[in-house]
C-alpha cells in the first residue's frame, strides 16, 4: 500500500464501494480496505435493486470493484486491527499483516455482524435455507412452507409480515414471551399456525428442506425458516478512533447497535463518515450504495472546504510576506489589495493625505473623483467639506470598509463608492477636482496611462492633484525594480500636456515625517504635483 491517501474507505460492500467510486470520480486518492467477508456472501441474489435484482453479490461485488480501481482507485484485502489519530488530524491504520497507511479521512462501512438464536443447525443454513428479510427472500420462497423461529418480542410481526408471501407459515415462539390474546388473535386471523415449545435443533428435510425439532420430539417439516437476528456495528480493530455506537430499537426492544451519523454520513469524530448498515440496520444493498455515495460527496465536500482554508492561508502569507509596493506573481491586484486589508481592521490611520489637506483646504466645493480611495480618509475629509465624491479602488474589502466609516461620519450619503482596477476601468464623467495620493502598486499596473486618463476627467476649470512617493522609506531594503518613483516633473511631462491646456499650481517635492514598522519616526520625501486645467 502506499504510505497515504486523501481517504481510506473500510469495508468493500455496497456502501464502501459506491463511496469509494463517488470519491474516486472526484479525482480523490482512494484505498479501500476489504476483509472480503461479506455479510450476504451466502444469498443466491441481490434483490430490490433495480437493474440489479436477483444478481449474485459476489458478481456485483466485482463489478463495484473494477469501476473503482478504473477511475484510479485501489483495493486491498486485509483486516484493520488499529486506527489512530495523529497529531496533525490525519488518522493511521494497521492491517492483520503489520502494513499501515495513512489518510487525512475515514469512510467506515464495515456492516454488521448478526447474532442467531443458539439453535443448532441454524446457523450452517444461513443465508440459504435460513433468512431474515422478506424484501430480500421473500419473492423466492412465495407459497412455499415458511417456519418462523422466534425468541424476542417481535417474532408476531415477523410472522405477520412473512404471511404477505406464503399462507403456509408457522410461528415457533420458542423461548420468546408469551404470546397475548390480541397476538393470538391476529395469527389466527391471518392464518398462522402456532406451535408451542422450545426449538431444540434445526436438522435437514427431503430436498431442501429443513425439519424444526422441538425439544419434546415433534418435529415439523419446512422448506424456508425466517429468524430475527441481533445485528451489531461492526468495528473491530476501530475502538481507537473514538466512535459511539447506540442502540436500534424497534416497537420497545433493542434489536442490535449501529453508528450515529448525520444524514450524509458525517459522525461525531471529525473526519469520520460512515456508510451502510454500520450506521443504518435496516439499510438493504440499495439503500446503502446510496448512503456510500452520499457519504463520498460529503468527504469530498470537507476535503474540499480545507483544501481551500489552506490556499487561503497560503495566499495571505504571501501577501503578507510581500514587501511594500511588490505585488506577488500568484495573485492579481484585487487580490493581493483585498488580502492586504483583511490583515486589519484598519491599515491606514484614517485620517486624510496631509498634502491633500494643504493644497485643497481652499478650493470651494464641487464634484470630486478619489483615484487610490483606500478605506476612504482623503473621500471623507472632502465629502465633509462638502464635496460630492466619487470614490473608486480596486479592493472591494477596502471599500465596503470605507463605506461604513462614511455611514458612521454621517457623509455616506455624499460619496459613491465604486470598484475599479483603474488599468482596467475607470469611472465615467468630468469632475471639478480629481485626486490620485500615493497611487502606487507593484505589478503590472499602469500608472502613467491612469494618471493621464485622470486629467481626461478634471472639467476645465478643475483641478488635478497628484501626490506620490519619491523614493523608498529608510526602512524598506528592497530594491523593486519594477516600481519606478518618479519626480513631479516626470509626473507632469507623463501626462502629455497639450500647451496652454494647464497652469501648473505646484510642482514640487516636500518632506514629511512618518512612523516606521518599529514605531520611530522618520523622514521621508515626497512629491506633489498640482495642475488647473484651463480648458
Amino acid at each position: 500500500m502506499d504510505a497515504t491517501y486523501d481517504v481510506v474507505v473500510i469495508g468493500g460492500g455496497a456502501a464502501g464501494l459506491s463511496g469509494a467510486l463517488a470519491l474516486s470520480r472526484a479525482r480523490r486518492k482512494v484505498l479501500v480496505i476489504d476483509a472480503g467477508q461479506p455479510r450476504n456472501a451466502p444469498a443466491e441474489g441481490v434483490h430490490v435493486f433495480l437493474g440489479h435484482d436477483g444478481r449474485p453479490p459476489g458478481d456485483l461485488l466485482a463489478a463495484g470493484r473494477a469501476e473503482v480501481t478504473g477511475y484510479g482507485g485501489r483495493i486491498v484485502t486485509g483486516v484493520v486491527t488499529a486506527a489512530e489519530r495523529l497529531g496533525d488530524g490525519r488518522f493511521r491504520l494497521t492491517l492483520a499483516d503489520g502494513s499501515t497507511t495513512e489518510a487525512a479521512r475515514l469512510l467506515v462501512a464495515t456492516g454488521l455482524v448478526d447474532e442467531l438464536p443458539p439453535v443448532p443447525g441454524l446457523a450452517e443454513r444461513w443465508g440459504r435455507e435460513v433468512l431474515h428479510c422478506p424484501y430480500c427472500h421473500g419473492w423466492e420462497v412465495r407459497d412455499q412452507a415458511i417456519g418462523i423461529i422466534g425468541g424476542s418480542p417481535l417474532a408476531v410481526h415477523q410472522a405477520l409480515l412473512w404471511r404477505q408471501w406464503s399462507d403456509d407459515v408457522v410461528l415457533f415462539p420458542h423461548t420468546g414471551p408469551e404470546l397475548g390474546e390480541q397476538a393470538r388473535e391476529e395469527l389466527a386471523a391471518r392464518g398462522v399456525r402456532v406451535v408451542e415449545g422450545e426449538v431444540g435443533e434445526i436438522a435437514a428435510g427431503a430436498g431442501r428442506a429443513v425439519v424444526v425439532r422441538l425439544a419434546d420430539g415433534r418435529e415439523v417439516p419446512r422448506q424456508a425458516l425466517a429468524v430475527g437476528t441481533r445485528v451489531n456495528a461492526r468495528l473491530d480493530g476501530l475502538a481507537g478512533l473514538g466512535l459511539e455506537t447506540a442502540e436500534q430499537e424497534m416497537n420497545g426492544f433493542v434489536i442490535g447497535t449501529y453508528i450515529p451519523a448525520d444524514p450524509m454520513g458525517g459522525t461525531g469524530v471529525p473526519g469520520v463518515w460512515v456508510a451502510g448498515n454500520v450506521s443504518n440496520v435496516a439499510d438493504q444493498v440499495v439503500s446503502a450504495a446510496a448512503a456510500g455515495v452520499r457519504a463520498g460527496a460529503a468527504v469530498n465536500a470537507d476535503l474540499i472546504a480545507e483544501e481551500t482554508r489552506a490556499a487561503v492561508a497560503a495566499r495571505r502569507a504571501a501577501i503578507a510576506q510581500a514587501p511594500p509596493g511588490h505585488i506577488p506573481a500568484e495573485v492579481t491586484g484585487e487580490e493581493f489589495w483585498d488580502g492586504r486589508y483583511r490583515q486589519s481592521e484598519r491599515i491606514w490611520s484614517g485620517d486624510p493625505n496631509a498634502v491633500l489637506v494643504r493644497e485643497l483646504a481652499d478650493l470651494p466645493p464641487g464634484t470630486a473623483l478619489d483615484l487610490g480611495s483606500g478605506e476612504g480618509g482623503d473621500a471623507l475629509w472632502l465629502a465633509g467639506k462638502g464635496w460630492r465624491v466619487t470614490a473608486a479602488d480596486i479592493s472591494g474589502v477596502a471599500l465596503r470598509r470605507a463605506a461604513r466609516h462614511a455611514d458612521e461620519a454621517g457623509v455616506g450619503a455624499r460619496i459613491d463608492w465604486q470598484r475599479h482596477d483603474l488599468g482596467q476601468s475607470f469611472p465615467e464623467g468630468v469632475y471639478d477636482l480629481v485626486t490620485a495620493c500615493y497611487l502606487h502598486s507593484g505589478g503590472d499596473m499602469p500608472r502613467e496611462k491612469i494618471l493621464r486618463r485622470a486629467a481626461e476627467a478634471v472639467a476645465p476649470g478643475g483641478v488635478l492633484l497628484v501626490a506620490g512617493h519619491a523614493g523608498w522609506p529608510a526602512w524598506q531594503r528592497h530594491d523593486h525594480a519594477d516600481v519606478h518613483m518618479p519626480t513631479p516633473q516626470e509626473v507632469l511631462e507623463s501626462l502629455e500636456p497639450a500647451e496652454g491646456e494647464w497652469e501648473v499650481l505646484r510642482c514640487a517635492e516636500f518632506e514629511r515625517v512618518q512612523d516606521g514598522p518599529d514605531g520611530q519616526p522618520t523622514t521621508r520625501t515626497d512629491n506633489v504635483l498640482k495642475l488647473r486645467r484651463l480648458r
